[in-house]
């Protein structure tokens, strides 16, 4: 790679069940480079049918980086995913001047993408304490701690997004001071280059994609993955859409068929917050399914040719 040109990352993001994994590889085929997942829930071991990771096939084909590497009652956070992923880019980029970072982890993305607030590693105990008004006082307890420590940040949080609630508690109990004052907002500067993507399909046709996949996740074996995993069900790791869902099936809250439609339904509606995450990026290249890999790589071929000219 000459020493001029700055190494590029490509960034492969967009809802659930868009088909990002396997636009990623196809691309990483053809650029020579491997790939880092930017997926909170797959960076953990044991549940990788629920999680959607890479599948056998996929890893063989090309390296991929941050998948099953953790144990379910090992904290992490998006604050260690940019140091981490910061540090392993050097060295990709010693075989290729690409590497691409795929998933749907919006904080993780916008970590590495923009840089994130130097916030304090959360202790065990203060995360129990944000954790356990919670489910003991449900969302108006967490509403008037979140108002008493906080009432900056009360007054701009979506005040029905509890897992939003609880980190800021969660980070002001650690730091001692308001989350609010430790948000700085400022963009970091990379030093390479950056180009995102997402696969651009009409709301019908995605919710059939998730609704459809959801059913192939069970047909190979996503409620014995998790009976293996039930004894860890409290663990963060775990509470995610799905494992949930089946969760409360085993504890008979819920019936088997109310638990799979409730899977799809909940999906769909996390599918929904990654649209609208996508709407406030405006450097997101959106791609029509069917001509998506071509598309990219003349994108990438175009951007490399404006920022190094020969």
């Amino acid at each position: 790679m000459n020493e001029q040109h700055r190494p590029t990352l490509i960034v492969i993001t967009g809802p659930t069940g868009s088909g990002k994994s396997d636009l990623a590889v196809r691309i990483a085929e053809n650029l020579g480079c491997e790939i880092i997942s930017a997926d909170s829930r797959q960076i953990y071991k044991d549940i990788p049918i629920g999680t959607a990771a890479p599948d056998a096939e996929q890893k063989a084909a090309v390296p991929h980086h941050f998948v099953g590497i953790l144990d379910l009652d090992e904290p992490y956070s998006a604050a260690r995913f940019e140091s981490d992923v910061l540090a392993l880019l050097p060295q990709l980029w010693k075989s290729s001047p690409y590497a691409i970072m795929c998933g749907g982890s919006m904080m993780y993305i916008d970590a590495v993408v923009n840089g994130i607030d130097d916030l304090p590693e959360i202790s065990p105990e203060n995360r129990r304490a944000a954790t356990d008004l919670y489910l003991t006082g449900g969302i108006e307890a967490i509403r008037s701690r979140l108002r008493l420590l906080d009432p900056a940040y009360y007054d701009c949080v979506d005040i029905n997004n509890h897992k939003r609630i609880i980190h800021a508690i969660e980070i002001s109990l650690q730091a001692g001071v308001p989350y609010s004052s430790l948000r700085t907002g400022v963009k970091r500067k990379r030093d390479f280059d950056i180009i995102k993507f997402a696969l651009d399909y009409p709301r019908d046709r995605l919710f059939c994609r998730i609704n459809r996949r959801v059913e192939a996740m069970i047909a190979a074996g996503w409620e014995k993955e998790a009976e293996k995993v039930y004894p860890q069900r409290h663990l963060n790791s775990l509470n995610t859409v799905g494992f949930k869902e089946l969760f409360a099936m085993m504890d008979g809250k819920m019936d088997r068929q109310t638990a799979l439609a409730r899977i799809a339904k909940n999906t769909r509606v996390y599918a929904k917050k990654q649209l609208t995450w996508m709407k406030k990026s405006s450097d997101i290249h959106m791609l029509q399914p069917e001509t998506a890999l071509q598309t990219a790589l003349n994108i990438i071929a175009d951007e490399n040719n404006r920022h190094h000219p020969m």
